[in-house]
């Protein structure tokens, strides 16, 4: 039996949420879309590992402590006593948020495919990556790939998610290996905004009919407040969003993929798993933060219930 359930490969970051505008205070907390994903996993049952390099400093052993106490296998975290951990702000204005980023040389952008924990990888059941884990550097990104390509060699699925970070990487280069991965991949999980950015689409059966040429075996289409679509090549079936009091959607796409990893490890079907992933999607928009509100299974399995009276 495979050690672990889901494995994901990418970049934490240590996250400061400007709490009024134009007040310097700052509340902490934890991001990066992959960290998000695994904690969501982990929240759900799954068995859970992650791989990723973080800085000799306060904020990687922040990471630790986080992760160990989420049951994340940690195993396959390398300390690098030369960088650092990666940063980001959030500040508000009269046009929204806006993210700025500490995360130049990071330790997570040191990634090698040959520092890779290959036995990890070939011991997990869904190998994860993201658009984020690949764009960080190009080291990265060919990290990504070997991993994808150990976990196909050992007979494990690889998941992809979209991520799609134009300020770290051009069109060109992001639209060439983020299509490059799904085509590895037996769960693609991209957004509608990511998929119109890539490849200039705006119709969802469309996006799903691209992905699919791509190779992508089964594909996960993100559509925000509007739920999913989702297609495994020869049925598709649409999954409305929920009417929630959301007040804030950080980590909803990383917490739909997590939840709906963790439920295809448990046995479920797509649809089933997509069903599920859906209403935790839900729920984690109801508190602040990537991390806090990721939901637990009773809260999920009571939205359900409730939905389906």
């Amino acid at each position: 039996m495979p050690g672990f359930d889901v494995l994901a490969l990418g970049e934490p970051m240590i996250e400061f949420n400007q709490t009024h505008p134009d007040e310097p205070n700052y509340l902490q907390g934890f991001g990066g879309d992959t960290s998000n994903m695994i904690i969501a996993a982990a929240r759900q049952g799954a068995r859970a590992a992650y791989v990723t390099r973080l800085g000799d400093d306060a904020f990687g052993r922040m990471f630790l402590d986080l992760w160990r106490g989420e049951s994340v296998d940690i195993s396959g975290v390398a300390v690098d006593a030369s960088s650092h951990t990666g940063v980001y702000f959030v500040t508000h204005d009269a046009s929204g948020h806006v993210f700025s980023y500490l995360r130049g040389g990071s330790a997570a952008s040191r990634m090698r495919p040959e520092d890779l924990p290959l036995d990890l990888i070939r011991a997990s059941r869904f190998v994860q990556a993201s658009g984020i884990s690949m764009a960080i550097s190009a080291s990265a990104s060919d990290s990504v790939l070997a991993a994808f390509d150990a976990a196909r060699a050992a007979g494990a699925k690889v998941a992809m998610d979209s991520n799609l970070r134009l300020k770290l990487w051009p069109l060109a280069r992001a639209r060439a290996l983020i299509s490059a991965a799904a085509a590895m991949s037996d769960y693609f999980f991209p957004s509608i905004e990511d998929a119109q950015a890539l490849w200039g689409l705006k119709q969802a059966d469309a996006i799903i009919d691209w992905a699919h040429r791509l190779g992508a075996k089964a594909v996960l289409l993100k559509l925000g407040s509007e739920g999913a679509l989702v297609s495994d090549g020869s049925k598709r079936e649409r999954f409305a969003g929920y009417k929630v009091k959301a007040v804030d959607a950080t980590g909803a796409g990383d917490c739909f993929c997590g939840a709906c990893l963790a439920r295809l490890a448990a046995g479920d079907s797509l649809w089933d798993a997509a069903r599920y992933a859906n209403a935790a999607a839900a729920l984690s928009t109801t508190g602040f933060g990537a991390v806090a509100p990721l939901p637990r299974p009773e809260a999920v399995r009571k939205l359900l219930a409730a939905v389906n009276v």
